[in-house]
């Protein structure tokens, strides 16, 4: 691992560290080039989205094989276990946000005497989900997106993912499973920018949507940001992926840097970095590293040296409380805490900026990927600073509901009159003070 010594580093080496990732997504070339497929969508529609699929993709289909079929749905099927293991990650997710949808119920109060307020809560009409396929395929993401946006009851949902990487222009399988089992059946096998594009515009066989969310590389990402400017709501920003394990000597190396190695595999853009106060178990965690990344596919354990090198490493800090300062500094999209359990409760006490937090070495990041049920589509590149993971609350609405009567129009009525007045706004002062003189 790379190693820096917090309290020694230099501010520009601390602003460095902590902004990962951000320079590829909002790159000029990276803009420009995106653009260009964003307005090509807008004005070709079909063709555009096609014409990407051959130019980045490497795959030629018409318009009217986008869609994944009723008979490809059906027929979709994966091993035992694999099967199993969806129905038990849905299952977990359905759990979670139903009990968050237990907690989004309307609400009102009498705020004063005749002044009712509160909040009609209700599903977005419509949702693009965006499951990334090329350097692997991601069928958790799609129960991650999808069983949020099922749960919260949104009308319209479509699910956009790119072809297999082998050329056929088939979508993988276990995607399909999913959507088959959350009754998602608007399924397009899509290039990723052009497929965001596709979503946030509607073309004659996609379905244009109010709202994008999904992982993805730097060019989806782009996108999704780009797309904001046509009044797409999207999420920020979700991918590359990134993590955090704060460790003391009570942590085990060996689980430790098995951890570390969860996110570190996802690719050479990913950011891992290992925060604690002991240069002791960061040696003894290298060595563990070394002996597991032996083990790794090539490719893998090159985007693991990566990700805990030039892209993330050991911070060494003096205590769990400047552990703390790092980490809601860095803002991880995953964040793992690995201390003693007296320690666990005043630690947690000083995270706030995470997207989640798993709490023990029993509580791995794979866990909490596949099947804890909490969201695993997080915000990364700091934006948890801002942001959460995608969960059945990013798919409702909020909309005021107040109701007056004539007691509480009348005792308001001074303040409508004085702020109009100050605000030079004759017609909302005319409003209220036309009902005054009929009293």
């Amino acid at each position: 691992m790379r190693r820096n010594t917090w309290e020694t580093m230099a501010e520009a080496d601390r602003v460095a560290l902590c902004s990962r990732g951000l320079e590829a997504i909002f790159d000029e070339d990276l803009k420009q080039s995106i653009g260009r497929i964003i307005d090509d969508v807008r004005a070709h529609g079909d063709e555009a989205v096609c014409r990407a699929m051959r130019d980045w993709d490497n795959v030629s289909l018409e318009p009217h094989q986008l869609k994944a079929t009723a008979e490809e749905l059906e027929a979709a099927a994966v091993d035992a276990d694999v099967d199993a293991a969806i129905d038990d990650a849905i299952a977990h997710l359905r759990a979670f946000n139903e009990q968050l949808m237990l907690r989004a119920a309307d609400w009102s109060f009498e705020s004063e005497p005749g002044l009712t307020v509160g909040e009609k809560i209700t599903p977005i009409t419509s949702a693009g989900l965006f499951v990334p396929s090329g350097k692997a395929s991601y069928p958790s993401v799609a129960y991650q997106l999808g069983v949020p946006a099922v749960v919260a009851g949104v009308p319209k949902v479509a699910l956009v993912v790119p072809p297999m990487p082998d050329g056929s222009g088939r979508i993988d399988p276990a995607v399909l499973v999913v959507c088959r089992k959350l009754g998602i059946t608007d399924v397009f096998r899509v290039n990723g920018p052009a497929g965001v594009a596709a979503l946030g515009f509607g073309t004659a066989t996609i379905p244009q949507v109010r709202k994008i969310v999904g992982p993805g590389s730097p060019p989806v990402a782009c996108a999704q940001v780009e797309m904001q400017r046509y009044g797409v709501a999207t999420m920020m920003i979700l991918g590359p992926t990134e993590s955090v394990v704060i460790a003391d000597d009570s942590a085990d190396p060996r689980l430790a840097a098995a951890d570390l190695l969860n996110e570190a595999e996802h690719g050479t853009d990913s950011a891992v970095l290992l925060i604690t106060p002991s240069a002791s178990l960061a040696d003894r965690i290298d060595i563990e590293l070394e002996l597991q990344l032996a083990d790794l596919p090539a490719q893998r354990a090159e985007a693991a040296r990566a990700a805990l090198g030039a892209n993330g490493g050991c911070v060494l800090v003096r205590d769990l409380a400047e552990a703390a300062e790092v980490a809601n500094r860095w803002a991880p999209e995953h964040l793992q805490v690995a201390v003693a359990p007296d320690a666990e409760a005043e630690l947690l006490d000083l995270l706030v900026n995470a997207g989640e937090i798993l709490i023990g070495q029993h509580t791995l990041f794979s866990g909490g990927n596949f099947v804890i049920g909490c969201p695993a589509s997080l915000p990364t590149g700091g934006f948890a600073h801002v942001s959460s993971g995608i969960t059945a609350d990013t798919f409702l609405k909020r909309t005021a509901v107040a109701r007056a009567d004539a007691t509480a129009l009348a005792r308001m009525t001074p303040t409508i009159l004085a702020m109009s007045r100050h605000e030079g706004f004759a017609a909302h002062s005319r409003a209220a003070s036309i009902r005054q003189e009929r009293s």
